[in-house]
């Protein structure tokens, strides 16, 4: 019984496996578009593949009894199909809830016939790296909406769940998990936690919705929109917390905790 790991060199899959090979599993394969590069832990085997080659993963998916799908709709229905095909029982996927752009994989597997689990993640914690180059620059974020509130997750939080999914999948499929962070804070809370963890006071300075979509663009293009129009959605109506996370790993990372773990990405 083999457990294949898709996106296994990316932010997350590599977690995933890591998480899982600290569990004491043998029987993890990773799929890389580069494997020669990939430094994955002793033991693990290593499938070169991409799931935007769909041509790459028959070999990958031999022997193949669950799957940690990494989010990449754009392939997903002949990934899916190859998948079935290939005699996999249980699929763990990574997308969102019908409101989110990744919605779309998590309807594809319900489709596919293959058992399943959701994990639908809330904003990771390392999106607030967007604001290091201003910190680094000034020590101050300029965004429009400074009450936002939001409840963050680690990504390394996410993939401890999706290993945790993978090693009790029967207490697990059919279910949908919305994964959140242990506490909703404001914009202005998680930059007073980066200024804790760096040891000086951080400014936020309160600019238009346009001037930060225009900050933006440069490096998120017309996701900027999306991103801005997210932050004011969470003024009015907060994201609440989602015990979920907590249930099946037990204590989760606080802002403040990965603020401190990664202070030097803002210094």
């Amino acid at each position: 019984m083999t457990i294949l790991v898709t996106g296994a060199t990316g932010n997350i899959g590599r977690m995933v496996v890591d998480h899982l090979v600290a569990a004491g599993r043998t029987d993890v394969r990773a799929l890389t578009n580069h494997p020669s590069r990939a430094r994955l832990p002793a033991g693990v085997e290593i499938a070169e593949g991409f799931l935007g080659r769909v041509d790459s993963l028959p070999d990958a998916l031999v022997g193949v009894d669950q799957i940690y799908l990494a989010p990449y709709p754009n392939t997903i229905a002949p990934v899916l199909e190859l998948a079935r095909d290939a005699g996999v029982r249980h699929v763990v996927d990574l997308a969102g809830p019908p409101e989110n752009w990744w919605h779309p994989i998590s309807v594809a597997v319900e489709q596919s016939g293959m058992q399943w689990t959701h994990l639908w993640p809330g904003e990771f914690m390392e999106n607030s790296t967007m604001w290091a180059e201003r910190i680094i620059e000034s020590d101050c974020v300029r965004e429009p909406f400074p009450d936002a509130a939001n409840a963050p997750i680690a990504m390394d939080d996410i993939a401890a769940a999706a290993a945790a999914v993978l090693i009790d999948e029967e207490a697990h499929q059919g279910r949908s998990h919305v994964l959140t962070g242990p506490e909703s804070l404001t914009r202005t809370e998680l930059l007073d936690r980066i200024g804790t963890a760096l040891g000086r006071t951080l400014t936020f300075e309160t600019v238009s919705r346009q001037e930060t979509i225009d900050g933006l663009s440069p490096s998120m293009g017309d996701f900027a929109i999306t991103y801005v129009d997210g932050l004011e959605s969470w003024v009015d109506t907060p994201q609440q917390v989602d015990r979920t996370l907590s249930e099946i790993i037990g204590a989760a990372t606080t802002f403040g905790q990965w603020a401190q773990r990664n202070v030097d990405l803002f210094r």
